[in-house]
């Protein structure tokens, strides 16, 4: 890596780090039905993942863990990996409470030392990626190398993200009715570099560490990566719902989705499955 490289995986570090407090006390990363032993993922990856007890599951970009032990309480063998330290404390801190020592564990490495922090090759029956975990990294190419180099023949990828045509349009450029506004192009190709305070967990907490990277994958890219990874695409769907509050147009559902109050506009994300190519 070069040292712009590490300049950007600093930036987005720091940002990562300081929402790991915001976070673990936000109504949206409610924390109360995994302590009752009765947490869901988002209806999204509820409908698609199907049971997973007795799998071994590798959680990239797991942040503070709530999503890994979800995972790890069905009955799940979990390795939880993110690059914040504060995030990778408290989600030891929480699997601890949960007593799920035995079922799961945390790692803190960034994506692409992965290999090196856990080895173990082929020995995963599922990587499990979702929700604002690809934007962060500028090689999608060399990502969909590590989902494979973990995956066993016959593994599968889960992925559930952000949809990269909804990612074109930001609320600071909005129309005068609200809807946002266009704000980069969709095969963009360099860092956006953004400053911003605000945090979409919490809109009355504010962020020192402002400055982030970010970057736009359109899906045929994120596709072609992983099938020239040695996958192969079992589907790939596109979905009216976030589980975040992407635009400010978007309206909160019961479901803790949000969707535009017309559903005639853009997808605002998508999932796919993704079979490593070989005899289990």
């Amino acid at each position: 890596m070069t040292d712009s490289d590490d300049d950007w995986r600093r930036a987005n570090r720091a940002n990562w780090d300081e929402r790991v407090a915001i976070h673990l006390k936000a109504d949206a990363y409610d924390l109360a039905p995994l302590r009752a032993g009765s947490a869901s993922l988002h209806p999204i990856e509820e409908a698609e993942l199907g049971p997973v007890a007795g799998q071994t599951i590798l959680h990239l970009q797991c942040h503070f863990g709530r999503d890994s032990l979800t995972l790890a309480q069905r009955g799940a063998v979990v390795i939880g990996l993110d690059f914040s330290e504060p995030a990778i404390v408290a989600a030891r801190e929480l699997a601890s409470e949960l007593g799920l020592e035995e079922s799961i564990r945390f790692i803190q490495s960034d994506v692409y030392d992965a290999p090196g922090a856990i080895g173990a090759p082929e020995a995963f029956d599922r990587v499990f990626v979702t929700w604002g975990a690809i934007n962060w990294l500028p090689d999608i190419g060399r990502w969909a190398e590590i989902v494979a180099h973990f995956l066993k023949p016959g593994g599968r990828l889960y992925l559930a993200e952000g949809h990269p045509s909804a990612l074109v349009f930001d609320d600071e450029a909005a129309a005068e009715d609200g809807m946002p506004g266009w704000y980069v192009p969709y095969f963009h190709g360099q860092a956006l570099v953004l400053d911003q305070a605000w945090d979409y967990a919490d809109a009355a907490a504010t962020i020192a560490n402002t400055r982030t990277h970010e970057w736009i994958h359109p899906i045929g890219g994120v596709v072609e990566a992983l099938v020239r990874a040695g996958l192969s695409l079992e589907w790939l769907h596109e979905h009216d719902a976030v589980p975040w509050r992407m635009f400010k147009r978007l309206q909160a559902h019961e479901d803790g989705m949000y969707r535009w109050p017309d559903k005639r506009w853009l997808p605002l994300s998508y999932s796919l499955s993704a079979v490593k190519v070989g005899t289990p």
